[in-house]
């Protein structure tokens, strides 16, 4: 029975079944926010989350992975995150109902009640400490430090993965040229997850945590945060393998395994495959098409954006944060985009022009 669910785990795990997966749980969980973070529902999802791990504990490939040094910190981060983006939201989602209902929000009842430094938040500090002191403890006699063998420059290993915190941009360049997976990725992710609180202020509903007045902002962060930066990091964590293949949570990572993949631009596709001719000698004609989708993305849905949907989005902002703000978040959205076209077509790039190193 074990083996008939591990191998079903293993059949449709795949980087685009995973991917959409969290993509729809993420949509229902900020349209829904009420539902997902009452106490029953969320009891009910960390069952399944413990229950899956403690399943994948009998696997003795999936148990050498999570339980590896330098894994087991990504293990607990991502129960830790999924907490407290739980405890957030549920703080956010009683503040919304006591603002609707006329009363105070539950942090403007607390700072109105005087609480002393000593001994209660001493106290609470020292035992916290006490407990981070015993698991520090415990961490170092039962995990040996991942330690390995000077290194050899005959010799590489198999996978080769950068540190934890670069593992995400290193299942970025699957799908990117390193300059857009290395530099401006990062750059705009990061840049965009700080400039989010920047550049949709709202001091009215600054300073306790809410979520219907801010729905935007915060949707956009966690999308950033959850769906762009840390699956990408338990992409290249626990399913990347040799050769940097895919590997299902319980599928044991051959080396010898061959994904056969034939990538190709999309100017490929217009010449080549839909006008049965080859490519132009200009690089301007031969990557025009490109040139024109990448414009058009960029440009037309802020506009017509404006003027439908997020018509109130726009005015509260005011044209330019408007205009700063989409551009984050339409480069936010390319990187899905860009992976989903890769899945479908093996479009590798929109827009190549090698003769600039330019590739996006």
């Amino acid at each position: 029975m074990l083996d008939t669910i591990k191998q079903a785990v293993n059949h449709v795990s795949s980087p685009a079944t995973i991917f959409t997966s969290t993509i729809v749980f993420f949509a229902l969980f900020v349209s829904f926010p009420a539902f997902f973070t009452s106490p029953p529902v969320a009891l009910i999802l960390a069952a399944l989350g413990l229950a899956f791990f403690g399943l994948g504990l009998t696997d003795e490939h999936f148990r050498t992975i999570v339980t590896t040094p330098d894994n087991v910190p990504i293990v607990g981060m991502l129960f830790i995150f999924a907490y407290f983006t739980w405890y957030a939201l549920r703080k956010a989602v009683v503040n919304d109902k006591l603002i609707e209902e006329g009363k105070p929000t539950v942090e403007k009842t607390e700072s109105e009640e005087k609480v002393m430094v000593f001994p209660y938040l001493i106290y609470i500090e020292f035992v916290v400490a006490l407990f981070y002191s015993i698991g520090l403890v415990l961490w170092s006699i039962f995990l040996k430090a991942p330690l390995e063998d000077p290194a050899n420059p005959t010799i590489s290993p198999n996978p080769s993965k950068a540190p934890w915190y670069f593992l995400g941009l290193q299942e970025m360049l699957v799908y990117f040229d390193p300059w857009i997976a290395g530099v401006l990725f990062p750059t705009f992710i990061i840049l965009g997850l700080c400039a989010i609180p920047y550049l949709d202020p709202d001091n009215k509903n600054s300073g306790f945590y809410c979520f219907k007045q801010r729905r935007m902002a915060i949707s956009t962060f966690l999308f950033g945060f959850w769906v762009l930066w840390i699956l990408m990091i338990a992409f290249g964590t626990f399913l990347r393998g040799p050769n940097w293949n895919f590997f299902g949570p319980f599928e044991i990572w051959d080396e010898h395994k061959l994904v056969p993949l034939l990538n190709v631009n999309l100017s490929e596709f217009v010449y080549i495959k839909w006008l049965g001719r080859g490519l132009p000698h200009s690089w301007f004609i031969r990557e025009l098409p490109g040139i024109i989708i990448a414009a058009t993305y960029l440009m037309a849905p802020p506009a017509i954006l404006a003027k439908t949907s997020l018509r109130k989005f726009h005015d509260k902002l005011g044209p330019v944060r408007y205009s700063i703000f989409m551009m984050l978040a339409l480069t936010l959205l390319a990187l899905p985009l860009k992976m989903y076209l890769r899945w479908a077509f093996n479009l590798k790039y929109i827009v190549s022009i090698p003769e600039f190193f330019f590739n996006i």
